[in-house]
């Protein structure tokens, strides 16, 4: 075991050292209803959204904008339609590049109300009260009897297809769910699916991560290499191809790059279970936007998130900092007068809200007060080529 990992581990289970490194460890008319309050005025759509459309619906740049448009006139449009609909209403869906409304409907005579409401008629056989019951019922025995994940893996409303469908990698138990649950079998389609959701955790700033399934340290920022999420955190939390779980225990991620001493700093790419999030945990569990990574200047307030004393404030004292821990030297952190204990190591350091950087190590406690170093954030991003996620 090297020295540096020897000595994480002691300060992770709660050794006290003077200034070491702390593990701190088409457009559609709008259906009026007298009744209902006016439309909000819409807002311009920003360029970074656009061309997140573009690339990933394979949409132009003019088929985005339309499509915002259209999609906000359906939605004005369709609570008017299902009112006049009544019984007969089946739901309601757009589609193509520039967001077609459709409206469906048991009763052919209902066509041309559709028609003059700005949208397309669809005659399906099941109004939408009959999917929804359906799937109710699959709900409630579910409930009672949860079903393997292999027998039905997940259950909707289709209103596209006018059914209710279940996926299921196995046909002939999920026929028997659906039997059980005394839902109407017309209504609902068995569909064949190897899929197997599980739920997704969300990295923010301040929240504990476990090294090696033993020491214990706090996430930094959100950050992404290309396509690789993950996040950044103290060098001295772990070494490259250190694993990490997360505040749950559950299998989080793998260090890929961390450099202690000389510098303090690391970055973890995470799997796919965990969704990066522009968040730092800040008082009672708030979450607080990261937005940049501008540097503050001396004097400026700073507050740290941290996953063993959550959120404290104070003031920077001083850039460029060399500070003489028992592994060596560590030179570039900043000096502030914010309190820090072990376990809080790699958490946010942020000003306002923009990113500062990662806690380093410290002397004092948060009873007494203390002095604690972080480790400017803007560096480990040019370091490994990452991007800061921001809100």
């Amino acid at each position: 075991m090297s020295r540096r990992r020897r000595h994480g581990l002691e300060l992770a289970a709660g050794c006290t050292v003077a200034i070491a490194a702390l593990f701190l460890g088409s457009g559609i008319p709008a259906v009026a209803d007298p009744g209902e309050p006016s439309p909000r005025p819409r807002r311009e759509v920003p360029p970074e959204m656009l061309a997140s459309m573009q690339r990933d619906l394979g949409l132009t740049a003019d088929e985005a904008r339309m499509r915002i448009s259209n999609e906000y006139r359906a939605g004005e449009a369709e609570p008017g339609l299902r009112k006049s609909l009544g019984s007969s209403y089946g739901g309601a869906w757009v589609s193509g590049n520039t967001a077609e409304l459709t409206v469906a409907t048991t009763d052919k005579e209902q066509s041309a109300t559709i028609t003059a409401g700005g949208a397309k008629p669809a005659v399906v056989k099941h109004n939408l009260k009959a999917l929804v019951d359906a799937k109710q019922a699959l709900d409630r025995t579910a409930a009672e009897r949860p079903p393997a994940a292999d027998v039905a893996s997940a259950w909707y409303v289709d209103v596209k297809t006018n059914s209710v469908v279940v996926q299921s990698a196995e046909p002939t138990e999920a026929a028997a769910f659906v039997a059980a649950s005394g839902a109407d079998r017309e209504v609902v389609r068995i569909v064949e699916s190897a899929e197997r959701p599980s739920p997704l955790y969300d990295l923010r700033g301040g929240e504990a991560f476990y090294i090696n399934d033993a020491a214990r340290c706090s996430i930094g920022f959100s950050v992404a290499k290309a396509e690789q999420n993950g996040f950044v955190t103290a060098g001295h939390c772990g070494s490259q191809g250190d694993t990490t779980a997360g505040f749950n225990r559950v299998a989080q991620g793998t260090f890929q790059g961390s450099s202690f001493p000389g510098n303090d700093y690391a970055w973890v790419a995470t799997n796919a279970d965990w969704a990066p999030q522009p968040w730092v945990i800040g008082p009672e569990g708030t979450n607080v936007t990261v937005t940049g990574s501008q540097e503050a200047p001396v004097g400026s307030s700073v507050c740290r998130s941290g996953s063993t004393t959550g959120w404290h404030c104070g003031t920077i004292q001083q850039h460029d900092t060399s500070v003489q821990y028992p592994q060596g030297t560590v030179s570039g952190v900043t000096r502030t007068n914010v309190c820090a204990e072990p376990g809080d190591s790699g958490g946010s350091f942020i000003s306002g809200s923009e990113a500062q950087g990662v806690t380093s190590g410290g002397s004092g406690n948060c009873t007494v007060g203390g002095t604690t170093y972080y480790q400017p954030v803007n560096p480990i991003l040019t370091t490994y080529g990452l991007t800061l996620t921001t809100g």
